[in-house]
């Protein structure tokens, strides 16, 4: 996994997360009920730790950050914070800061008048106010734009404004709702580096809610997805994405997942697991037995026009269901009895010559197929 402009921190002794080392700095149990929506969920975080909290549409993030922030009320639970109960505590007084997705900066104030915002509305004059906000803004680069409103600043430079507002209340939690889903291509991959510097100087624990896995993984101590309401794995984000628990994990950091049966070397996978025809097996380089994920990745799938001969282990006969794009290879999505995605590259794909629905052989080498317990 890459680590873009120094990515997450370690705020915990060598070979320990920040949760493990010591109590964590958050520790909230989150039910809300909203109609038919249930979110039963816990976070925590660890004294300078960053926690991604990852999802499709629907499964409850930004809900769990608006409970964090109070703008959601609990139907259950509590959240502490640094041992303090702040459940009951009104949105003005949490020592909670929040980067919105669209920002929400005041437009007829300066970018200095939105940092100074959060202090003056906290007690702080007028002048130390002002001169705390012009101190983060020139932390953050933009000491040029103070007195410029928001309509005239860039995606980025709008974005860091938002992270001076929510630092200048000097949280101890810092809570982030896809901080850079409004920004272009372009402008994210920098923005993205900044802000994972300045998440690693943070002193406080934060939580950052994303859709997008990159920034999980360059942002992120530790990763939490939430699928339907509720937890379905956690863990540092190279765990994660090596040992993906859900179709929803593996199709984010690109593995071909299934769930099944150890016999030895052999898994008999799940009907209907995947998409997977009933009898469907898929061979491993080492024997074990149980419940058990198997995985591989799409790079390691080859075609073939002819069944293959020689030592793969893993044949099946499939048909293409589509092909697209992918980087510099081309992903072919394949259906059948084991229903799985293979990446070749535009030279193969022109030899294979597949049109929709035509019948092609897969293969994948025991080696390349991840077991682990289920």
């Amino acid at each position: 996994m890459s680590t873009e402009g120094g990515g997450a921190r370690r705020g915990a002794p060598e070979g320990a997360s920040g949760a493990e080392a010591a109590e964590p700095a958050l520790d909230a149990r989150i039910a809300v009920d909203r109609g038919r929506f249930r979110l039963d969920a816990r976070i925590t975080a660890g004294p300078g730790e960053v926690v991604a909290l990852l999802g499709p549409n629907g499964a409850g993030k930004s809900t769990a950050l608006r409970a964090l922030a109070g703008l959601q009320p609990l139907s259950a639970g509590r959240v502490l914070l640094e041992g303090r109960d702040i459940t009951a505590d009104p949105v003005e007084r949490r020592p909670i800061g929040v980067v919105f997705q669209d920002y929400l900066l005041f437009g007829h104030m300066s970018a200095l008048e939105n940092v100074a915002f959060g202090p003056r509305c906290r007690g702080a004059g007028r002048a130390e106010a002002r001169a705390a906000a012009a101190a983060l803004l020139a932390d953050m680069g933009l000491e040029a734009y103070a007195h410029t409103r928001p309509r005239r600043l860039s995606g980025g430079q709008a974005q860091r404004v938002a992270l001076a507002r929510a630092l200048a209340v000097r949280p101890r939690l810092l809570l982030l709702d896809e901080p850079l889903a409004a920004l272009d291509a372009h402008t994210r991959v920098e923005v993205r580096a900044g802000l994972g510097r300045r998440l690693h100087d943070f002193g406080g624990a934060a939580v950052l809610v994303t859709h997008d896995p990159l920034e999980a993984m360059v942002l992120a101590d530790r990763v939490t997805v939430l699928e339907g309401g509720g937890v379905v794995q956690e863990g540092p984000p190279a765990e994660v994405a090596r040992f993906p628990r859900t179709d929803y994990v593996a199709r984010l950091v690109g593995l071909n997942l299934y769930r099944g049966v150890r016999h030895g070397t052999s898994i008999e996978v799940d009907p209907g697991e995947g998409g997977a025809a009933g009898g469907a097996r898929i061979e491993a380089a080492s024997p074990g037995g149980g419940r058990v994920f198997a995985a591989f990745p799409p790079r390691a799938v080859a075609l073939y026009r002819e069944e293959p001969v020689g030592t793969p282990r893993n044949v099946w006969r499939l048909r293409v269901e589509g092909v697209e794009r992918f980087g510099d290879q081309v992903r072919v999505r394949l259906g059948g009895e084991l229903p799985l995605s293979a990446d070749i590259t535009p030279a193969a794909l022109a030899e294979l010559s597949p049109s929709p629905g035509a019948e092609v052989w897969a293969s994948v080498k025991a080696t390349e197929v991840e077991c682990y317990p289920a």
